[in-house]
C-alpha cells in the first residue's frame, strides 16, 4: 500500500511528543505505520527494518511492557540523563524513519522528533508531578491518564497515514 502521510511534519511532532511520554512509544507508532504503507524510499537504506511487521509488533510489545514498567517504584525519572537520551533517540528514531519515508531529509526527520521529544520529556514529567501533587492523587493513576493520552494519539498518528 502506498504510504500516504499527508502532514509529515506534525505527524514526527506528534511522535516526538510521545517519545518524551513514553520512550517507546514513538518507534511502535511509526513502526506500525511504515508496516502497512511501505515506502520505496526506505528501501535499501539503513532505516528499512521499521517497515517490517516483525519489528511493529516487536516495538509493539517493548511498548506495553513500558506502560507496565512505568508505574514500578523503582524505575528512573524520566529527565534522567539515561532517560532523557532514550526519548530523544526515541524520536529521532520515529522522525527520521517517517522523513525518509516521504523523500524528505531523514536528519531533519531525526532532528524534529529528538527536538520533540526532549520538550515533551520535560513538560509531561513537570505536567505528571504537579497533577499529583495538586490533586492528592496516586503517581500511578495520574500516569494511567498518561498512558490513555499515548495511546490514543498513537491512534490518531495512525489515521494520519
Amino acid at each position: 500500500m502506498q504510504l500516504k502521510i499527508s502532514k509529515p511534519f506534525w505527524q514526527v511532532v506528534g511522535l516526538g511528543v510521545l517519545a518524551g511520554m513514553r520512550t517507546t512509544s514513538a518507534p511502535a507508532v511509526a513502526s506500525h505505520i511504515l508496516s502497512h504503507h511501505n515506502s520505496g524510499h526506505l528501501a535499501k537504506s539503513s532505516l528499512d527494518f521499521m517497515q517490517s511487521d516483525n519489528i511493529a509488533v516487536t516495538m509493539k510489545i517493548f511498548a506495553v511492557a513500558e506502560l507496565i514498567a512505568d508505574k514500578l517504584p523503582f524505575t528512573p525519572k524520566r529527565i534522567k540523563p539515561v532517560s532523557l537520551i532514550a526519548r530523544c533517540l526515541s524520536g529521532s528514531l520515529a522522525g527520521a524513519s517517517i522523513y525518509k519515508a516521504k523523500g524528505k531529509n531523514a536528519l531533519a526527520g531525526a532532528a524534529l522528533g529528538a527536538t520533540a521529544a526532549l520538550g515533551a520529556t520535560f513538560g509531561s514529567y513537570f505536567l505528571r508531578k504537579r497533577t499529583v501533587n495538586k490533586l492528592k492523587v496516586f503517581d500511578s493513576f495520574v500516569g494511567a491518564i498518561e498512558d490513555g493520552l499515548v495511546i490514543g494519539a498513537g491512534i490518531g498518528l495512525n489515521q494520519l497515514a
